[in-house]
C-alpha cells in the first residue's frame, strides 16, 4: 500500500463560530446531510470546525487544494457507528483521484480532534 497524499488542516474555533452565524456560509462549505446531522451534536461549533479543518486537509492531501473542480461540498465527513470520522465515498472525488494520482482504487484516512480553542484534521490517501 503507498501513501499517495498527507494533509493536515487546523482552524481556530472562534473563527467558524463567527462564521455559523452566515447561512451562505453554511451551505457553501457542507453538505445537506452534514447540516441535517449537526442539528444532534451540542457544540456545533466544534462539529462545524473539525468538518472544516477535515476537508482542507483532505484537499491538502491531494496536492490540489481547492482546483481541479474541487468544491467543499464534494468532500462529505461522516461517523461510523463508533463515532470514527470518515469521507464519504463519491464518483466525482473518485475521478480527481483518478486524475491527479493516476490509480483507480483508494482509501482515505482521516483523524480530527478539537480542543477549546482549535480543531485540527489529518488524512491520509493510500492507493489500494
Amino acid at each position: 500500500m503507498k501513501i499517495l497524499g498527507i494533509g493536515v488542516d487546523i482552524v481556530n474555533n472562534k473563527r467558524i463560530k463567527k462564521s455559523l452565524t452566515n447561512k451562505a456560509f453554511i451551505k457553501r462549505i457542507f453538505t445537506s446531510k452534514e447540516i441535517f446531522i449537526s442539528k444532534t451534536q451540542k457544540n456545533k461549533t466544534y462539529y462545524f470546525a473539525k468538518r472544516f479543518a477535515a476537508k482542507e486537509s483532505f484537499a491538502k492531501a491531494l496536492g490540489t487544494g481547492f482546483r481541479k473542480n474541487l468544491n467543499f461540498k464534494d468532500i462529505e465527513i461522516l461517523n461510523n457507528k463508533l463515532g470514527k470520522p470518515y469521507f464519504s465515498d463519491n464518483k466525482k472525488i473518485n475521478k480527481i483521484i483518478l486524475e491527479v494520482f493516476k490509480v483507480k482504487s483508494s482509501n482515505f484516512f482521516l483523524s480530527i480532534s478539537d480542543e477549546k480553542d482549535y480543531s485540527i484534521a489529518f488524512t491520509i490517501i493510500q492507493k489500494k
